[in-house]
């Protein structure tokens, strides 16, 4: 399963994800989506865009977990 460590970048970088979803322009709803692990994908355009507002890599905000049970 993949796990989704968002709120890890936004906290270590002191950002709100209203903040953040602004500045890349996403909705806050679907931000959430994301951060919650619920989406079913993600553009490499928003993945880009994350990345490039927290200066981080996508290995920072997605990670591989084996057998996790949801």
């Amino acid at each position: 399963m993949i796990r989704v460590n968002l709120d890890v970048e936004l906290a270590r970088h002191k950002m709100s994800s209203k903040k953040l979803a602004k500045e890349i322009g996403l909705t806050t709803t679907n931000l959430s989506v994301l951060k919650t692990g619920k989406a079913k994908a993600i553009r490499f355009s928003t993945l880009d865009a994350i990345c490039r507002e927290l200066n981080c890599q996508p290995g920072d905000i997605l990670e591989y977990v084996e057998n996790e049970v949801e």
